[in-house]
């Protein structure tokens, strides 16, 4: 028998391709680089004669393009990783080499979720900049360290704005307008990764960098606020827009962005294979809500307001019991005055910016927890406006003990309605509370602190118009209209917004971006996935033999036709 026979039947069962338990690494082919040379051949006693031609036998030279005796593949150099092995004895997983001297090809299929051959990612697509290329190799600022799985961001602080970040500006440092994490700060757009972030302004109608909105204003309770969007409410409730972080009907989650990919759609609907939960955010230690200030002079001042520094006394129905379409308190005397009061019109300036009358300011009120729910503030010296307003520009002096006394104030918050919801204040001077546009605490007048509070319970839903979850509005008016004291108590409880939770949903057969596979089982049985769906379970075409499984070869891959079947069975070729 000759030596090629020999090969041949040492291979009649174990293709060159497949990865067979023998042990035998053997040749495409086993010849000589001229036709009329023999090969050695095997005596009786089991020696090798020496060949029938006079000359001798071709050298094995690894890298010459010649496939010699002893040599599985030779590609025509001495690399590994591009289909034959740099010493020529083995084609590599995932690889054919069918001619000698000619590059071998790959039979790794870019975009089937496994690496294989010359692939350095596989993420079971072929779009470029995600990570991994069309081309299934590692693009710039990516890392992928799982098959299957979608890349990820290297590092923040590259230049290179990969994967989830919002930006990159080539530094690890905030404040700048890109974080320490990579993402977009307030105030800042970052248009080119690697280059400094610019500024950007709230108010100029442009809507750029985290801005959701820009109406042109700083105020709260027109649907746009410091650029975030806010529900926009009626006496029927509260609408929402997608981003703002309110869930309502007709939205399947709103998680507060209108980013795609992280299970919540910048339309707001569920994305395939994620699972949204509507939860209430673990409570912090404090909440800050906008209020809005409007600073007055006194009628003991030239060009003072009417109202402030005149007449005290508690005094109800001041406002009429709905809110206007402004959302603001309706004067409930339009013809004539109350005994507080000097009628519709100076009324009406309390709450509406009134060039030359008063000054706005925009601020925020913190409410600190004092049990599981409830937040509140708490301030029996309250001159939010000291120094500020008319007396920072000069039209008036603090008085008693340098303190500016004459302002309004407006709190706007939304809640979805559950029922058991409580709201109490004590205060100074007049005080009004709305609930969804109808009036429920009356403190007006000019006088000491008072105290009301209201229960949203069954017989309130009645009367406020309110249905179990649907998002309403709560505004608070307050004055300080008279150099006595100043109190302003308000506590909040069961008020606090749900949000949406998006996270892949591992076992319902739809594979995300975070997953390798979900097979619905996720038990990690043979072809299958593993718990977690972050990797996969052993299968045919891992180039691992699982015999225990029937498996009879594995080479890597899912061709037919090449000694090892698309289900690892073995195959006879030619």
């Amino acid at each position: 028998m000759t030596l090629a026979v020999r090969w041949r039947s040492l291979l009649s069962s174990c293709v060159v391709l497949a990865a067979c338990d023998s042990g035998v690494t053997a040749p495409n082919d086993v010849r000589s680089t001229d036709a009329s040379m023999d090969v050695p051949t095997v005596t009786s006693d089991g020696s090798l004669d020496a060949p029938t031609s006079d000359r001798p036998p071709v050298p094995m030279v690894c890298g010459d393009g010649v496939l010699a005796a002893g040599e599985v593949c030779d590609d025509n150099n001495t690399r590994s990783g591009d289909g034959c092995r740099g010493d020529c004895l083995r084609v590599e997983m995932d690889w054919l080499c069918p001619t000698p001297g000619m590059p071998c090809r790959t039979t790794a299929v870019c975009g089937d979720g496994r690496i294989g051959g010359p692939e350095q990612c596989d993420d079971r697509n072929m779009a470029d900049g995600d990570g991994c290329s069309a081309m299934c190799t590692v693009e710039r600022g990516y890392v992928c360290p799982l098959q299957g799985v979608a890349c990820r961001a290297e590092r923040c602080g590259d230049g290179v704005r990969a994967d989830v970040e919002e930006c990159d500006d080539n530094n690890m440092m905030g404040g700048d307008g890109c974080s320490a994490t990579c993402a977009l700060e307030d105030g800042f757009l970052c248009e080119t990764p690697g280059m400094m972030c610019r500024r950007i302004t709230c108010g100029d109608r442009m809507t750029q960098g985290t801005e959701q909105c820009d109406d042109g204003n700083a105020l709260p309770g027109d649907g746009c606020f410091q650029c975030r969007r806010e529900p926009e409410c009626t006496s029927s409730g509260c609408t929402t827009q997608c981003g703002d972080g309110v869930l309502l009907a007709p939205e399947q989650c709103d998680d507060g962005n209108t980013r795609a990919n992280d299970g919540c759609s910048p339309t707001c609907t569920r994305e395939m294979g994620y699972d949204c939960a509507m939860v209430r955010p673990m409570e912090p230690a404090s909440v800050t809500v906008p209020i809005v200030y409007r600073d007055f002079l006194g009628s003991d001042l030239m060009g003072g307001h009417p109202d402030f520094q005149y007449r005290t006394g508690s005094e109800r129905g001041i406002v009429a019991a709905m809110l206007g379409m402004d959302r603001k308190p309706v004067y409930a005397m339009p013809m004539g005055t109350t005994s507080t009061t000097n009628g519709r019109t100076p009324f009406d300036q309390w709450y509406r910016d009134t060039m030359g009358v008063n000054v706005t300011l925009v601020d925020r009120l913190r409410l600190d927890r004092v049990s599981a729910g409830v937040y509140r503030y708490d301030n029996s010296d309250f001159f939010p406006l000291d120094g500020r307003g008319w007396v920072a520009m000069g039209r008036e002096s603090g008085r008693d003990g340098g303190h500016n006394f004459h302002f309004t104030s407006e709190l706007r918050y939304w809640f979805q309605y559950a029922g058991g919801e409580r709201l109490d204040f004590t205060g100074d001077d007049d005080v009004w509370v709305f609930i969804n546009g109808r009036l429920a605490v009356d403190l007006g007048g000019v006088h000491g602190a008072e105290s009301d509070g209201v229960t949203l319970d069954a017989a309130a839903a009645t009367r406020f118009g309110l249905t179990a979850g649907r998002v309403y509005e709560i505004v608070l008016f307050q004055a300080e209209r008279h150099t006595t004291q100043s109190n302003y108590r308000l506590t909040l409880g069961g008020f606090n917004l749900p949000r949406s939770q998006c996270s892949p949903n591992c076992g319902d057969g739809i594979v995300t971006r975070e997953e390798a596979c979900d097979d619905g089982m996720n038990n990690g049985m043979y072809n299958g996935c593993m718990p977690g769906c972050r990797m996969r379970a052993r299968f045919c075409g891992d180039g691992m033999i699982q015999r225990e499984d029937g498996e009879q070869c594995d080479d890597g891959n899912m061709l037919n036709g090449d000694g090892c079947s698309t289900r690892c069975q073995s195959e006879t070729i030619g």
